[in-house]
């Protein structure tokens, strides 16, 4: 690859990496040689294999689409905006969310981003406090469900399950999947908004 060397393009390519290899298969060595440069030449642009990581960590976490709720736009809604795009996201690279869930830092600007969202709910009847757990606690609960679904599957267990799981697993589908993840944040938006109710 004969592309001039740039922080951006390290990024990028890592990203493509990871589709390609997972995070386990990613190394400082192997994104050199996708380059068609040698190691020592991207340390000119990252210190460490943790600043390429944080580097994609952020790109995930920036397509994703962050920022406060529309004008018009109930916190509900945008939380529920918030967390599909956020799953999307981190779910459109594989082991996505162990990148983000792994970084140690994210850029200024997703930062600032975090702050107009603040501001944001705050603006719609929340303390900073609880906004501040509210947004958190979403991302945890998006990084968790995207984690498990990307987990790498053992083979079959010798455990069977009882009765009322199967029973469970044939009413819902199981755990996994849209109507599960949505299960999930419907239950988190109306103990928010009972929370919210609390503080007034």
């Amino acid at each position: 690859m004969n592309k001039k060397l740039t922080r951006q393009l390290l990024i990028e390519t890592g990203l493509r990496l990871l589709d390609e290899v997972g995070l386990d298969g990613l190394t400082v060595r192997r994104l050199a040689a996708e380059l068609g440069v040698q190691s020592p030449a991207l340390y000119w642009h990252i210190r460490t294999k943790q600043e390429l990581l944080d580097g994609m960590a952020d790109a995930i976490v920036l397509a994703a689409g962050m920022g406060p709720p529309l004008d018009h736009e109930s916190w509900q809604g945008w939380l529920a905006r918030r967390a599909r795009a956020y799953r999307g996201s981190l779910s459109a690279h594989r082991d996505g969310a162990r990148v983000v869930s792994g970084a140690s830092s994210l850029s200024a600007g997703a930062v600032e981003l975090f702050e107009q969202e603040l501001d944001g709910m705050v603006a719609r009847g929340f303390t900073p406090g609880l906004a501040l757990r509210t947004i958190t606690t979403l991302s945890h609960y998006v990084n968790g469900v995207v984690l498990h679904e990307q987990a790498e599957r053992g083979g079959p267990s010798d455990v069977r399950p009882g009765p009322t799981l199967l029973a469970a697993v044939r009413e819902t589908g199981g755990p996994l999947g849209d109507d599960g993840f949505e299960h999930g944040l419907r239950a988190f938006i109306e103990g928010t908004a009972q929370a919210l109710a609390n503080t007034s």
